[in-house]
């Protein structure tokens, strides 16, 4: 017998209902959507850093203030390109569900 794989994902959120098929084209469309928002996320994270560093030069007096904001934006702008990257991912999988049918 051949068995199936299943993959486990920590945020998959496929609602399966009773005898219901799951609609991998609105799944792919909803991470396609997600993944643009991370990726805004991480390009808006990034611009507050930048300003922030840029902020730290002009205004010596805070320096350490504004050098502590823009190490915290740049964590989040990795962390939002981490979630695009997953989300693109999760996208693929759904569209390679998809074309199986």
């Amino acid at each position: 017998m051949a068995e199936e794989k299943h993959h486990h994902h920590l945020f998959h959120h496929h609602k399966e209902e009773k005898g219901k098929p799951v609609d991998y084209k609105r799944e792919e469309k909803h991470h396609k959507h997600k993944e643009h928002l991370g990726e805004l996320g991480a390009v808006a994270a990034g611009a507050y850093a930048l300003h922030e560093k840029h902020k730290a030069k002009k205004d010596p007096e805070h320096a350490h203030n504004h050098k502590i904001k823009e190490e915290v934006a740049a964590a989040v702008a990795v962390g939002a390109g981490g979630y695009a990257f997953h989300e693109h991912h999760e996208k693929k999988e759904a569209k390679k569900h998809h074309h199986h049918f």
